[in-house]
């Protein structure tokens, strides 16, 4: 470190260190989206707020996962869908949680905000010891701070990595998680074992107070196996960052893509991809399997009709052309074996 540190007086002196272009002054941008667009003026807010419309109640199936297989599993790939952006992927033994997310509502307190409409297929006790946990960003729908807290509390033996976005790792250790937290730069990677696990530019931005917007980085991830690539996308708007990611890493055996979260789209569309706009991130990755997610599990988050999103997904991957099986949602606590 120190070797470096020298070279960089000797090469850089005289010269500002030339930074990241989605690097501000006052926190981040995205790739291909300008500035001015990222964020929405009050009278835009309040004009969605006071013209949207309540969502329909959906009674969705649920199924009961295999608690004990998924808790004993060591051996054969699964991938569990929880809910909304939150899956359990278990493969050659490691234990993969994204976004975890088993509370109540997506708020930062428990009396309002989206309410859950599908309950966690898994509680906490049921999850088997998780060796990873991977953050896309710091909204409340996708980081839950007593999730976050139970899952290190239940395993505070043996506690699991956390893989964040840079910039969020000072929010662990407010907390209370101090160590085993890893932040990373976009197109920054990190090495466990034989495992590679690389954060990658997606289109979306942050906010968790009223004062802290773009202040920490988003990030999708891509999840290195020795045999196997996992692409989770996070929360995103469609832009050229996914075919940024498919000619560095050239496939992916599984995606995980968000399709809900889309309407209206005059105020939705920069931040969070339609589903016909997943089917385009889908061939852009050139995914082997995909599945939606982001859907179906909060009340009132935004204003498609919670039923719709699978809809319009089988639509658009048949309207391309493809083969139905290659990108599919699943039902709340549904799990898929050896993909």
């Amino acid at each position: 470190m120190l070797f470096i540190t020298l070279l960089q007086v000797i090469f850089c002196s005289g010269s500002e260190i030339t930074k990241p272009t989605h690097h501000t002054d006052d926190g981040y941008i995205n790739n291909y989206l300008p500035k001015e667009k990222m964020s929405k003026g009050l009278a835009t807010v309040f004009k969605w707020r006071f013209t949207r419309n309540s969502q329909t109640i959906v009674d969705f199936e649920q199924l009961e996962p295999d608690l004990p297989f998924l808790q004993s599993n060591r051996s054969e790939e699964t991938l569990t869908w929880i809910g909304h952006s939150t899956f359990l992927w278990q493969y050659r033994g490691i234990n993969i949680i994204t976004d975890p997310h088993l509370s109540n509502r997506a708020s930062p307190v428990s009396f309002a905000g989206p309410e859950r409409l599908s309950p966690p297929a898994l509680v906490l006790r049921d999850l088997p010891d998780l060796d990873i946990v991977v953050i896309s960003h710091n909204h409340y729908d996708h980081l839950d701070k007593s999730t976050v807290l139970e899952i290190y509390e239940k395993q505070k033996s043996k506690p699991p990595l956390f893989l964040v976005p840079l910039g969020m790792k000072e929010w662990f250790g407010n907390i209370g998680i101090k160590s085993g937290v890893i932040e990373l730069d976009w197109w920054e990677s990190h090495q466990v074992g034989n495992w590679k696990y690389h954060a990658v530019p997606v289109q979306h931005w942050s906010r968790r107070g009223l004062l802290d917007t773009n202040k920490v980085l988003w990030a999708g991830w891509v999840v290195e196996a020795p045999d196997k690539r996992l692409f989770f996308a996070g929360d995103t708007g469609y832009s050229k960052d996914f075919k940024d990611i498919g000619n560095r890493f050239k496939s992916m055996d599984l995606s995980l893509i968000p399709i809900g979260a889309y309407a209206p789209r005059w105020f939705m569309k920069d931040m969070h991809c339609s589903p016909e706009e997943a089917v385009q991130i889908h061939l852009d990755v050139n995914s082997k399997q995909s599945i939606g997610m982001h859907w179906g599990t909060f009340l009132n988050l935004t204003d498609e009709p919670l039923d719709e999103p699978p809809v319009r997904l089988q639509k658009a991957v048949q309207s391309k052309g493809l083969n139905p099986e290659t990108f599919i949602t699943l039902k709340h606590g549904e799990t898929l074996k050896n993909l």
